[in-house]
């Protein structure tokens, strides 16, 4: 039980409406980002900064991963749908990005890798040639308007949204990342950046980048600063309908892998004791609210199982829940080391 206790930035499965079953890879370990956007939902930002460097190392983190999957197979548990580098901060920030992307193909070959990032280092020609090794880059633009620009994501100081978006042109335009399929998200905050400037602004940018899916989305989860808000469906789905006459957008899906294992009822695997369970879940909350459905679905694990742990770990201090849309989110206490 001890090996999973050990685990501090491989987290997961969790369950992305864009990717499927997701294991997380933190690459910073803790709050550290180039924005501190106002509906973030990994906690308070500790650092805000532009240097990039090793925080997690590549060693450290592979060996986790390593250990992770060795977990696995001893289970008999189904491969994730992707590998998506992310975790509590901006991941391009972390040099041993490409290290870290070619380990991963040699300990889960076949398993497509994913880069969520709010693109702001983009901006860098090296960190472009760096991502071009994800099959799946995942970035964020909320918006080109400065002024929202500026309230939403609380940038550090000298970034440009303009900038930010000729990065992600740049990269689209490179024959290295023709490979990589791009998704492009923007977050809307009600009475924040969902105006009619941005709104026309982004749907230029979007029918010049053609991205591969546009996703437009709003708060589900609770954010850092409690007066993020979640838009009205009215304006969602108007800003869904502009931006989708400018790009031919996909279908959201979870991916090749869970269709096959839905076709093979791979779905069966071992139950969790206790303690590994326990340990899972606390890895996976401190990197993003979830439901208990939600985590039981994501670690394929029993949902009384899951919500017998949850109820212990509330009990203990260990995590906090929050109501949002009639739903219980549990997220790891902000007071509490990171697993």
């Amino acid at each position: 039980m001890a090996q999973a206790e050990a685990f501090r930035y491989v987290f997961g499965p969790v369950m992305s409406g864009r990717l499927g079953r997701s294991l997380g890879l933190d690459l910073l370990g803790r709050r550290v980002c180039s924005m501190n956007c106002v509906y973030c939902e990994s906690g308070a930002l500790e650092q805000l900064t532009l240097v990039r460097k090793a925080y997690v190392p590549a060693p450290a983190l592979l060996a986790e991963l390593e250990r992770w999957e060795a977990a696995r197979i001893a289970a008999n548990q189904a491969l994730p749908d992707v590998v998506t580098l992310g975790g509590l901060g901006e991941p391009t920030l972390n040099s041993d990005l490409p290290a870290i992307i070619k380990g991963v193909r040699r300990l889960l070959p076949g398993v497509p890798v994913a880069v969520l990032t709010n693109s702001t280092l983009m901006t860098d020609p090296a960190v472009r040639a760096e991502l071009t090794a994800a099959d799946m880059l995942l970035p964020s633009l909320d918006s080109l308007a400065p002024e929202d620009f500026a309230r939403v994501n609380r940038a550090h100081p000298g970034l440009d949204p303009k900038a930010i978006a000729d990065g992600i042109l740049a990269f689209r335009e490179d024959s290295q990342a023709r490979h990589t399929k791009m998704f492009l998200e923007i977050l809307l905050v009600a009475g924040v950046n969902d105006s009619e400037q941005n709104l026309e602004l982004l749907a230029a940018f979007c029918n010049r980048l053609q991205p591969d899916r546009v996703d437009v989305v709003t708060l589900s989860r609770p954010g850092t600063e409690a007066c993020a808000q979640a838009v009205d469906t009215q304006t969602l789905s108007r800003w869904r309908e502009r931006l989708g006459q400018t790009v031919a957008a996909l279908k959201p899906g979870a991916g090749t892998r869970l269709a096959e294992r839905e076709k093979n009822g791979q779905e069966q695997t071992r139950g969790m004791q206790p303690e590994e369970l326990r340990a899972r879940l606390l890895a996976s909350l401190a990197r993003r609210p979830q439901t208990g459905a939600q985590l039981a679905e994501a670690l394929l694990a029993d949902q009384g199982e899951v919500s017998a742990v949850l109820v212990e770990l509330l009990g203990a201090g260990r995590i906090a829940v929050r109501q949002q849309d009639g739903q219980d989110y549990y997220q790891a206490r902000t007071d509490q080391p990171t697993p």
